[in-house]
């Protein structure tokens, strides 16, 4: 329902902020991550996540797509809570959780407060294939100055191409021109290159 929230931090604290957007306080809880990004800023964006349920809604808050779409997977495995999800990306960067995830380090997701072995290792199993689709810290794209590749990447991804030959088409295109590419121009480009 929220995509995401730009206002002013009027309060904080490591697990819970509030965001005033134009006149309207919204109480979001965080990751430790998200706050580690967020301590020292007076206003800024956060990518959101509203859950409903039958005693409230409550609205979880990332500093970057690739810690949502991470929060979103997790709460997708049977026995994953949104707290345990939020705890997990407390304890470990998305890009921990990907790589413990697709190497099966089942011992290191153990080590997190609420995963037991079971859990653990139901999460190995359902999320290995699909970890390697979110965008983490660890992409070559995912930099500052690329967003538009970024979102190319994003969106050949939504298409069905896979991570590593979306990655290879858009580095070939780039190299081959100079940037600034045009986002559109640039998906056009890596389809026909792929």
């Amino acid at each position: 329902m929220y995509a995401y929230l730009k206002g002013i931090f009027s309060y904080k604290n490591p697990a819970q902020i509030y965001i005033d957007v134009n006149g309207i306080g919204f109480e979001v809880n965080i990751s430790l991550n998200t706050y580690s990004h967020i301590q020292d800023l007076k206003e800024g964006k956060l990518y959101t996540h509203l859950q409903i349920k039958e005693d409230g809604h409550t609205i979880f808050g990332f500093f970057d797509k690739a810690e949502k779409e991470m929060f979103l997977l997790l709460i997708s495995v049977s026995g994953i809570g949104a707290s345990t999800a939020r705890m997990m990306l407390s304890s470990l960067k998305p890009a921990e959780v990907t790589r413990a995830i697709q190497q099966g380090n089942v011992k290191l997701l153990e080590s997190i407060k609420g995963i037991g072995k079971k859990t653990a290792e139901r999460l190995v199993l359902e999320l290995r294939d699909k970890v390697g689709k979110i965008a983490t810290e660890n992409s070559n794209l995912q930099q500052e100055n690329n967003i538009p590749e970024q979102d190319a990447l994003n969106a050949l991804i939504s298409l069905g191409i896979s991570r590593q030959q979306a990655e290879l088409a858009i580095q070939k295109i780039i190299l081959a021109e100079q940037p600034p590419i045009p986002l559109e121009d640039l998906i056009k480009k890596a389809l026909k290159a792929i």
